[in-house]
């Protein structure tokens, strides 16, 4: 009995051991980024468990990655103006190119890491690119005789309670700028009260702001709404359309930004060689395809995926204070009197 004993002990001893030393990846991303199938595919071709967090928001993310400068996490995926900032408060780390062999398989403009802003820093490369889309306009064809032409769409009282914009203090400032002739990503201390009356203004015309695409695709349906502001670009579009919307989109003559969301290691990673394993894999093909099949983004890899309007397109860019842009946007939301601003 003892010896039985003794050996269910073993048995069970092994059996914690062996779980214990199942290694597990964290991933930081969007919706989207890492679906069940694909991380799964992963797993076992690795052997590893992978543990994924979503976020909503640049601020969500920054706030998550953040908490203990990367500690918590060991890869994220992030735009190329949040990857800079994450680079300067050394929450990332550099890569290892020769672990990443498929960053050959990538088109020229993407693989070029010195030509895109944000991700090298004295030398070094911090971020592989992964998805990009522009910030377009998603209106309802039935509600518009001729496609909308200009950001300005947004204000038309015409369309009072049937414009949906994006949760996002730095983007609607730039876009506000943008829309009304200025500078999007840096906006002078004169323009501030300019450009923040238009943003008032923009909130007594909008139905509400969303913060997820999926939230954006059912207010759309549920609310006959008229324009939506695409934060998520052909993402959204290819949504609302499988779910059976008349709509069309459009790149305002104003221009679009558009932003460039690329995958990174993070300074308190565990096992960087892993982290590595799994950018290398997510710029696999099959995988790669996925991204713009399901989700309507463009990927890396494949010319045909790129929609992009190159001579509208602004790529994301840091702004001047973004600090005082979410300061500013927290009164606008909870309600603040214009003559307060």
């Amino acid at each position: 009995m003892q010896r039985l004993v003794t050996l269910l002990f073993f048995l069970g001893t092994l059996c914690v051991t062996a779980a214990q030393a199942t290694e597990t990846l964290r991933v930081l991303a969007w919706p989207g980024y890492a679906d069940g199938d694909l991380v799964q595919a992963f797993e076992q071709q690795f052997d590893v468990r992978v543990k994924v967090t979503l976020v909503d928001s640049d601020a969500v993310l920054a706030q998550k990655i953040g908490a203990k400068q990367g500690g918590d996490f060991d890869v994220v995926a992030a735009n190329t103006v949040e990857i800079k900032r994450y680079i300067d408060r050394k929450w990332l780390q550099p890569l290892t190119a020769p672990n990443m062999p498929n960053i050959a398989r990538q088109l020229l403009r993407f693989r070029n890491a010195k030509a895109i802003p944000g991700i090298t820093h004295l030398g070094d490369v911090y971020a592989v690119p992964y998805t990009f889309s522009e910030m377009g306009l998603i209106y309802d064809r039935k509600q518009f005789k001729a496609p909308p032409t200009s950001l300005t769409v947004l204000w038309d009282p015409a369309y009072q309670g049937r414009i949906l914009a994006f949760d996002g203090s730095s983007h609607n400032y730039s876009i506000v700028s943008l829309a009304f002739g200025g500078e999007p990503f840096q906006i002078d201390d004169a323009a501030y009260a300019r450009v923040t009356k238009h943003l008032i203004d923009l909130r007594r015309n909008v139905l509400t702001f969303y913060s997820l695409s999926e939230e954006s695709v059912a207010l759309f349906k549920q609310h006959n709404v008229a324009v939506l502001f695409a934060n998520y670009g052909q993402q959204q579009f290819k949504q609302l359309r499988d779910s059976g919307a008349d709509v069309g989109y459009v790149i305002p003559k104003e221009g679009a930004l558009a932003w460039l969301d690329c995958w990174a290691v993070t300074r308190g990673a565990r096992n960087k060689l892993l982290a590595e394993r799994w950018i290398n894999y997510m710029l696999e093909p099959k995988v790669s395809v996925e991204l713009t099949r399901r989700q309507g983004l463009g990927n890396t890899l494949d010319a045909s995926a790129n929609t992009l309007e190159t001579d509208k397109i602004l790529w994301l860019e840091p702004v001047e204070n973004d600090q005082r842009r979410a300061a500013l946007w927290l009164r606008f939301m909870s309600g603040d009197r214009p003559e307060r601003f």
